[in-house]
C-alpha cells in the first residue's frame, strides 16, 4: 500500500496495523494504559469482511514516543484529533470507531473533528463521567478519584496492581493480569498520568446528545469502574443508541468475555447494514456473512480462548 506523507506519518506515530478487506473499516482504539494488543481476541474475527485498523494512542504501546507532546495531550482532545485523522486518512468514508473505556469518549470527541469519516461508534465499557453527581452514579466520589490520581502520579505500578481486581475480576490473578500490568508499565509515565486525570475528572455527559451517529454501548453487569447505571444513562442520552448488557465482572470484556463482545458487535454491524439496505429501498434478506458468523460463534463452532465464554 503506497502511503501519502500524512498517512505514513500517522502509521509510524500510532503503530497502525492493518488487516482484512471490506467496505467497512473498523478502527479499534484501546483504553487507558493499554495498547492495541488488547483487541487480539476480537478484531481478527472481522478481517474476512471488514478492513481492520488497530492503533496505539500517543504515549502508549509502540507509539512514537518522541511525538508525544505534553500540551497536545494534556486532555482527551489531542487523542481525539489523532483518531479523527486516522479515520479520515484510512476510513474510506465508512468507518466504525470501536473504543474501550476512555477511548469511547475520545471517539465521541473525534466525531466532531471528522464527522464525514466516522459512520458509527461501538463503545465497550464507556463512561462520560466517573464522578457521582446527585442522581447520576458514575461510580466514584471525588475524594476517591483524587486519591487514585495521586497514586498514579506517585507510583503507577502500585496503582496498576490495585486496579487489577476492578479491571479483570474475578480473573485478576490469571495471565491477563501480568499482561495488563506490563502494558501499563510500558506506557510513558507522564502520558499515563495526564490521560488518567483527563479520564477520571472529565465530564462529557452534555456532549452525548449531539452525537447523531448510531452507537452501540456494551456495558458489563458487574463493572465497578463503569457501573450498569452509566450504560442506562447513555442509552437515554444518546439519540441513536443500542445498549447491550453482558454478564461480566470487570471492566475489560474484550479480554475476559470476547465472544460476548463479538456477538454484540456482529449484531450492531448487521443492523447498520440492514439500515442502509432499507434506506436504499432494498429488501432485507436472510442472515448475511456477519449473521452466519454470529450464529457459528453462538453454536460453539469458534472458540477464541479456551475456558473463556
Amino acid at each position: 500500500m503506497l502511503l501519502t506523507p500524512t498517512a505514513a506519518a500517522l502509521q509510524k506515530q500510532h503503530n497502525l496495523q492493518f488487516s482484512g478487506e471490506g467496505e467497512v473499516t473498523l478502527l479499534f482504539v484501546h483504553g487507558l494504559g493499554c495498547d492495541q494488543a488488547m483487541w487480539r481476541f476480537v478484531a481478527p474475527q472481522f478481517e474476512s469482511r471488514a478492513r481492520v485498523i488497530r492503533m496505539d494512542l500517543m504515549g502508549f504501546g509502540a507509539s512514537l514516543q518522541s511525538a508525544w507532546n505534553a500540551e497536545r495531550y494534556a486532555g482527551l482532545d489531542g487523542h481525539a484529533r489523532d483518531v479523527a485523522a486516522v479515520a479520515e486518512e484510512f476510513g474510506n468514508g465508512r468507518c466504525v470507531v470501536v473504543g474501550h473505556s476512555v477511548s469511547t469518549m475520545i471517539g465521541l470527541l473525534a466525531d466532531a473533528y471528522a464527522p464525514g469519516a466516522i459512520t458509527a461508534h461501538a463503545m465497550i465499557s464507556p463512561s462520560p463521567c466517573y464522578l457521582n453527581d446527585g442522581a447520576y452514579r458514575g461510580g466514584f466520589e471525588r475524594e476517591v478519584l483524587d486519591q487514585t490520581l495521586a497514586l498514579i502520579e506517585a507510583d503507577a505500578q502500585a496503582w496498576t496492581q490495585a486496579m487489577m481486581p476492578l479491571l479483570l475480576a474475578p480473573d485478576a490473578n490469571d495471565p491477563l493480569s501480568n499482561e495488563l500490568t506490563n502494558a501499563f508499565c510500558r506506557a510513558r509515565p507522564e502520558a499515563l498520568a495526564r490521560l488518567a486525570r483527563a479520564t477520571f475528572l472529565g465530564d462529557l455527559r452534555s456532549r452525548l446528545a449531539a452525537l447523531a451517529k448510531p452507537v452501540l454501548v456494551v456495558q458489563c453487569d458487574e463493572d465497578m469502574i463503569a457501573p450498569r447505571s452509566v450504560g442506562d444513562f447513555m442509552a437515554q442520552a444518546l439519540p441513536d443508541c443500542t445498549l447491550r448488557v453482558i454478564r461480566n465482572p470487570g471492566h475489560c470484556p474484550h479480554l475476559t468475555r470476547p465472544l460476548a463482545c463479538i456477538d454484540a458487535l456482529e449484531g450492531f454491524l448487521e443492523s447498520l447494514a440492514a439500515g442502509e439496505h432499507q434506506a436504499a429501498g432494498a429488501p432485507t434478506a436472510g442472515p448475511g456473512v456477519l449473521g452466519r458468523l454470529a450464529g457459528a460463534l453462538r453454536s460453539g463452532a469458534f472458540r477464541l480462548v479456551p475456558g473463556r465464554r
